[in-house]
């Protein structure tokens, strides 16, 4: 999964080359979370769906690393694999108007 797919999930317009460069921009945002508002940072984590067994193992096993950065990470991953669920299962497109939400 590529971060062009991951970006348009959160329809955001992102060149795929950057990725690197988005992990960063959001390890940035979420180290200011987590000095200034950790309350939305927890949000945030809710609503992507971020395990809090994954975060709080991947964040003991990497003590020395920024935790912006792996939370980062965690919520790019997370983005990638919801799209990959999507694309594994296509919409029906045999469902009546009346059906459909």
């Amino acid at each position: 999964m590529d971060v062009q797919s991951v970006l348009q999930a959160w329809n955001v317009s992102y060149p795929a080359d950057r990725k690197e460069e988005l992990k960063k921009e959001l390890a940035f945002y979420i180290d200011d979370l987590l000095l200034h508002n950790f309350d939305k940072l927890v949000l945030i984590l809710y609503r992507v769906d971020v395990s809090e067994k994954v975060l709080k193992k991947v964040l003991a096993e990497n003590k020395e690393c920024d935790a912006g950065e792996l939370i980062a990470g965690l919520l790019i991953k997370r983005q990638e694999e919801k799209i990959a669920i999507r694309q594994s299962f296509p919409p029906a497109k045999d469902i009546s108007e009346d059906e459909r939400w």
